[in-house]
C-alpha cells in the first residue's frame, strides 16, 4: 500500500463509496488526493487512504462530517484512538446480535410448544417482543427469561389463561358497583398481586417497566380487556388491600 496510488473510480470501486461522495469529500476538504495525473485527475496515495479508514470509521460511530474534520485536524488526532473505538463499537454490535440470537431462540420455542398460529397471532408476537424491548432494560429482559425458564412452559400457560378469568371476574364485580375494599374484589385484587409478582419476581424495577408499558401502549392494556376504567378500580382495590385495618 505504501506506493498505491487510486484513481478515484478505483477508490470508489474498491471501498464501496461513491465518486460523487469522495468529491463532496475533496470539496468540503474532509478528503483531498495528495496527487493529481498530469491531466488533473485525482490520485489518492496510501495515506490518503489511511485518512479515509478514520473517516469511514469516524462516519460509522455516529460523527458528522463536520465533527471528523475537526478530530482528524486535531494535533492530538490519535488513529489508535480511532480504531479502539470502532473495536469498542463492533463489541456492542455483537453483543446486541447476540441478544437478538436469544430472542429469536425464544420465539422459537415458543412457536414449537403452541399450536400452528395465525399471521396475527405471529404479528402480535413481535410487537409483544418489540414492546418488551423497548420499556425493559436488557437486564430486566434476561431475568424475566430466567423466570420464564424456571417456571416451565406449563405453569406459564396457566397463568396465562387465568389471567382472562380474572379480568372478566373484575370487571363483573365493577359492573355490579361492589365496593373496592370489599371481600370478593379483596380475593381477587389478592390474586392479581400473585399474579403480577409472578411475572415480576418481586423486582420493583420490573413492575415499573411493566406499568409504565401499559400507561404508554394503552391499545396492548386494552386488547387484553384492561381499559382505563377498569384499571382504575383494581387500583383502588390495591389501596383498599394496602391500607391499615
Amino acid at each position: 500500500m505504501q506506493h498505491t496510488e487510486l484513481k478515484v473510480g478505483e477508490l470508489a470501486r474498491r471501498t464501496g463509496l461513491s465518486v460523487r461522495a469522495l468529491h463532496h469529500y475533496d470539496e468540503i476538504g474532509l478528503l483531498k488526493p495528495s496527487a493529481h495525473t498530469a491531466s488533473g485527475h485525482r490520485l489518492y496515495t496510501a495515506a490518503d487512504i489511511a485518512r479515509l479508514s478514520h473517516i469511514l470509521s469516524l462516519k460509522q460511530l455516529g460523527f458528522s462530517l463536520e465533527e471528523i474534520s475537526g478530530t482528524l485536524g486535531r494535533a492530538d488526532f490519535s488513529a489508535l484512538r480511532v480504531v479502539e473505538l470502532r473495536l469498542q463499537r463492533a463489541r456492542e454490535q455483537l453483543a446486541e446480535q447476540c441478544q437478538l440470537c436469544e430472542r429469536l431462540d425464544t420465539l422459537a420455542r415458543q412457536l414449537r410448544a403452541a399450536e400452528p398460529v395465525s399471521a396475527d397471532d405471529f404479528l402480535q408476537t413481535i410487537e409483544a417482543m418489540a414492546m418488551f424491548e423497548k420499556y425493559y432494560t436488557p437486564e430486566q429482559l434476561k431475568e424475566l427469561e430466567a423466570r420464564r425458564q424456571a417456571m416451565g412452559e406449563d405453569a406459564i400457560k396457566e397463568v396465562e389463561a387465568e389471567w382472562p378469568r380474572l379480568i372478566a371476574r373484575m370487571r363483573e364485580e365493577l359492573e355490579k358497583g361492589t365496593d373496592p375494599a370489599a371481600e370478593p374484589v379483596r380475593t381477587l385484587a389478592t390474586r392479581w398481586r400473585e399474579l403480577v409478582r409472578a411475572f415480576t419476581g418481586g423486582n420493583p424495577g420490573i413492575e415499573k417497566s411493566l406499568n409504565t408499558l401499559h400507561q404508554q401502549e394503552p391499545q396492548v392494556a386494552e386488547r387484553q380487556g384492561r381499559d382505563p376504567k377498569l384499571m382504575e378500580y383494581v387500583g383502588r382495590a390495591m389501596a383498599a388491600l394496602d391500607a391499615p385495618k
